[in-house]
């Protein structure tokens, strides 16, 4: 196991979170008949992402997640991104943040199958920080925090051999093997199959410095080539292209682990556990479970108050009566300010432990203890944020 996975899981899916929460922010600033202007104001999603951003790459936590140190599990990580997520002014509670996160692994899974070489998966991270770099770039603070990452992801991984890259990917592998969870933009592409496993192509350019599969050469005792042979390779492949950039800025030339999402596809942010059904014989159950960010996110409605303006109130509720319902499970407790409550649906298997967490997400509140030992640094480190 890679001692050196963490920063590069802990920065690709806060990336991955970034674009999804950026996305369906941009999606709700206007009516869906665009005659008015909707609930989320330019400036909000600007607030949302400076404050995310501004959490997430702190000197002090930054530190301390660059040590060499063992991978977390998928537990502690989701609690130290959703803690990174309350940073903002923004709430995610625990069934929200389940379905969020689903979403970010499974990009973040897709991309390091598909990448070229192991030592790539750098260009895969510095992605995920240029386009973090270039939501932030109008507070120039959080900029420099993020140019302070880079540089430190720069010192630590440029020098690693490629064996440890080798490592690294296989550890990656090894974290995500039993995420299988299906996403329909995946779908849509037929890049995933219906078991939630990806389907990879056996076409494209070969990896740099990688000569075209299809040809076997024979040497003599002198190094004096004798004789070719060709045989099928299996596949439609074609010459590398060039290598991208490892330096703080340039051109990347892979595209994994840029933003996937547009504001014209909210759609296409949905993720399923369920088998297939027809969507004309789907109960409300069954939708709740083919929409991720439909359900979590689409239907927002702020409600602001005359006073000062702290923070937003989402409702994700169908009736009144969930509403109700929800207030009286002990999901939340009562903020000390106005939040961002977002619930995809009411679910009834949220254990104890995880009201209990979700009851520690208010930023004025102490911090509780939490079951498992690992992580605790940087959860602790999150409070004090």
């Amino acid at each position: 196991m890679s001692m050196r996975t963490l920063p590069l899981v802990f920065i690709n899916l806060g990336g991955e979170m970034l674009y999804i929460l950026d996305q369906r922010l941009q999606a709700l600033n206007t009516s869906e008949d665009n005659s008015e202007k909707g609930v989320w104001s330019e400036n909000d999603r600007k607030r949302v992402m400076n404050g995310i951003v501004g959490a997430m790459f702190s000197k002090d936590f930054m530190d301390e997640l660059l040590k060499p140190q063992q991978l977390y599990s998928h537990r502690t990580l989701k609690t130290v991104l959703t803690r990174i997520a309350h940073a903002s002014i923004m709430r995610l509670n625990p069934a929200s943040m389940d379905r969020l996160y689903e979403l970010m692994v499974m990009a973040f899974k897709y991309q390091i199958f598909l990448c070229p070489r192991p030592k790539d998966l750098l260009l895969i991270t510095y992605n995920h920080i240029d386009t973090i770099r270039e939501l932030v770039k109008d507070t120039p603070v959080v900029v420099n925090q993020v140019d302070e990452t880079h540089r430190k992801i720069i010192e630590v991984y440029s020098s690693l051999p490629e064996g440890e890259f080798q490592l690294l990917r296989q550890t990656l592998l090894i974290f995500f093997q039993d995420m299988h969870v299906r996403v329909s933009l995946f779908l849509k592409i037929q890049v995933q199959n219906p078991n939630g496993r990806f389907a990879l192509s056996t076409s494209g350019p070969v990896p740099h410095g990688i000569d075209v599969p299809g040809l076997i050469r024979t040497f003599d005792g002198k190094g004096r080539e004798v004789r070719r042979t060709e045989f099928p390779s299996g596949g439609s492949y074609s010459s590398s292209v060039r290598e991208g950039c490892f330096e703080l800025h340039g051109d990347r030339v892979i595209r994994l682990g840029m933003d996937m999402y547009t504001v014209n596809h909210p759609e296409e942010t949905h993720t399923s556990k369920d088998t297939f059904v027809k969507t004309d014989n789907t109960n409300l159950l069954a939708k709740e479970e083919l929409n991720l960010l439909a359900r979590l996110m689409g239907s927002m409605k702020a409600e602001k108050e005359p006073k000062a303006e702290t923070g937003f109130w989402i409702n994700l509720f169908t009736t009144d009566q969930e509403e109700e319902e929800a207030g009286a499970s002990g999901l939340a407790e009562e903020p000390l300010f106005e939040v961002i409550n977002i619930q995809a649906m009411q679910d009834e298997q949220v254990t104890t432990e995880l009201a209990r967490i979700a009851g520690q997400f208010a930023e004025e509140e102490p911090p509780g203890n939490l079951t498992s030992s690992k992580g605790d640094d940087l959860l602790a480190m999150m409070d004090d944020l």
